[in-house]
């Protein structure tokens, strides 16, 4: 059940299991975000859609031990569970194989989302979740039933999972807007603007789609943070990187965190710097980290 004596952050889209090899561990982006949400202190809350069979199964199972509310997590008796195909060659750069026509690509709009949206607190969405008519329709109507929520949309670009139409919808809908450098390039030259000025790039979305807030992610070169009021640039820090997958959906978390508890920019954006750091040091979307969480929250 929802404690009510804490904020409620919404993870609205995918939740699936990343298959690197003959390993399978739970991941998908809005859900990574719920989950390390959770493991900050919030009421983090996946909204999704899984098969109704034994890999649905398993991964409730798996999220129910490590103390998520899984009640908000649909079951699709015609659909499988999603996976993904996770190749790290390269730690720092994974490459993805997204099985398509999975349960959480049917996601539906029902009552008790909407009754979880009344009082969110925030919700977090991305592009991915988008590429199917159903998923998109559940997602906007999300967005809409939370307008007095912080509304953060992680652009998480999956080629070929994406449309300009759907990135500039989304932006128009967003309060927050997190991209990594990569995804600075191709959104820049969607809008037809220099793909190397990430300050060109921000000042428009914050000027012409009413984003309040911009986040650039860049791996080992940190990040930088921009709002109309001042702009915060955070070095990288040296870590043992094993693999990269959800780290950028914890510096989320973090981010959501900081902005929910109104901390200063620039301690929301150094703790969600070490937080993206500390899960990079480990393997697979969702390590188990809440005393490190807590420890790290206390000295900053």
């Amino acid at each position: 059940m929802l404690d009510p004596r804490k904020k409620t952050v919404v993870g609205i889209g995918e939740l699936l299991w990343d298959c690197f090899g003959e390993l399978r561990r739970p991941g998908g982006a809005p859900a990574n975000v719920a989950f390390h949400v959770s493991q900050l202190g919030l009421n983090g809350m996946i909204c999704s859609r899984v098969g109704s069979d034994t890999l649905g199964d398993a991964l409730l199972q798996h999220l129910r031990g490590q103390g998520l509310e899984i009640q908000y997590i649909q079951r699709d008796t015609e659909h499988p569970t999603g996976t993904v195909t996770v190749e790290t060659t390269r730690v720092d750069q994974p490459s993805y194989r997204i099985h398509e026509n999975v349960a959480w690509d049917h996601l539906e709009f029902d009552g008790r989302l909407s009754d979880l949206l009344e009082n969110a607190s925030a919700i977090c969405f991305g592009t991915l979740a988008q590429r199917s008519p159903q998923s998109r329709s559940t997602v906007l109507r999300a967005l809409d039933a939370t307008r007095s929520a912080l509304r953060v949309y992680d652009v998480n670009l999956r080629p070929p999972y994406y449309t300009q139409q759907t990135i500039e919808a989304s932006l128009q809908l967003a309060d927050v807007v997190k991209l990594n450098s990569g995804e600075v390039a191709l959104v820049a030259s969607m809008l037809g603007l220099d793909p190397d000025d990430a300050q060109g790039l921000s000042d428009t979305l914050r000027m012409s789609y009413g984003v309040e807030l911009v986040c650039i992610t860049r791996g080992q070169h940190g990040c930088l943070t921009i709002s109309e009021e001042e702009q915060v640039d955070v070095p990288g820090r040296q870590v043992n990187v094993v693999d990269t997958v959800g780290a950028g959906d914890s510096f989320t978390a973090a981010l959501v965190y900081g902005l929910l508890n109104g901390w200063p920019l620039e301690r929301i954006v150094h703790v969600a710097n070490e937080i993206g750091a500390l899960v990079a040091s480990r393997t697979g979307a969702m390590p188990v980290l809440r005393e490190e969480f807590a420890a790290l929250l206390s000295t900053r």
